[in-house]
């Protein structure tokens, strides 16, 4: 297939795109060869059709008629990622912290724990790692009592006060009693003790 005809066709198929998408080469494999479809992308941002976020990851771009184009979130190409590879992944340090709303701290250089491959991603000035891990740390079923015992192993046992604590426990009130039990059997006998409080 000539090269314009799969530049045309994947530029059809972004229309059906969400603007804001994180699209990566293999999204497009059904168009042209890896090679073929790689450099119909490259035009594509050239034509600032698409954005390029970081070697073979584009943007769809969504454009505010202030702010000019929206950028994704670290945590969104990070998902986008976990989504291609068909891997789990999970928040750790000030990720955990920030998205409980215990820091406000943005991080520039940001941790998941992944059952996926290993590797580190540049965005820009951000860094995404994926950490991978054993399965046990990717057992959690909650979100947020996930996000609670990376956040608290982030803090650590001797550092997490009082105040600390009750915020985080309060913020589980939101989380499912189910969730809260089986995430507690998986996480360190500190965490168990304050997950399991909120459920008395």
């Amino acid at each position: 297939m000539e090269r314009p005809q799969v530049e045309n066709r994947i530029a059809e198929a972004l229309k059906t795109c969400p603007k804001g998408s994180v699209l990566f080469v293999d999204d497009f494999l059904d168009y042209g060869n890896s090679e073929s479809v790689k450099k119909a992308l490259l035009r594509l941002k050239e034509k600032e059709a698409l954005v390029r976020l970081a070697h073979g990851i584009y943007f769809y771009p969504k454009i505010d008629k202030e702010l000019g184009i929206l950028l994704p979130s670290t945590e969104d190409i990070a998902k986008a990622i976990a989504r291609r590879d068909k891997a789990r992944i999970v928040p750790t340090g000030i990720q955990a912290l920030n998205k409980l709303g215990l820091s406000t701290q943005i991080p520039m250089k940001v941790v998941y724990l992944t059952d996926g491959a290993a590797r580190t991603v540049k965005v820009g000035k951000r860094t995404i790692t994926f950490k991978k891990t054993s399965p046990k740390n990717l057992l959690a079923k909650g979100e947020i009592s996930s996000l609670a015992i990376q956040a608290l192993k982030t803090i650590g046992q001797n550092k997490a006060d009082v105040k600390t604590i009750e915020k985080i426990q309060t913020i589980l009130i939101k989380e499912t009693r189910e969730n809260i039990i089986n995430d507690a059997k998986l996480s360190p006998a500190w965490i168990n003790k304050i997950l399991m409080h909120t459920i008395k």
